[in-house]
């Protein structure tokens, strides 16, 4: 994990515990990671990188280790 603090964003925007959070956690696999909370996650994600987040990589945000990967990319192109 190139940004370990998304492990805190995800168990606080899907309301989980952190231990629950692993870069294989993915979209639709816990009840708590629907499409409003994945909402609330990408609005946590763009405040805590300042990144506005493409509407493609919103949808391809589909487990912890993408988020990962993809928060990457923006932060390098700043």
């Amino acid at each position: 994990m190139n940004h370990p603090q998304l492990l805190e964003l995800f168990a606080s925007a899907l309301a989980i515990d952190i231990k629950k959070v692993t870069p294989d956690l993915a979209y639709g696999t816990i009840p708590e990671w629907d499409s409003t909370a994945h909402m609330i996650l990408i609005a946590e994600i763009e405040d805590k990188f300042d990144v506005m987040l493409d509407t493609d990589d919103i949808i391809d945000m589909s487990s912890v280790a993408k988020a990962d990967e993809i928060i990457n990319k923006y932060l390098i192109q700043q």
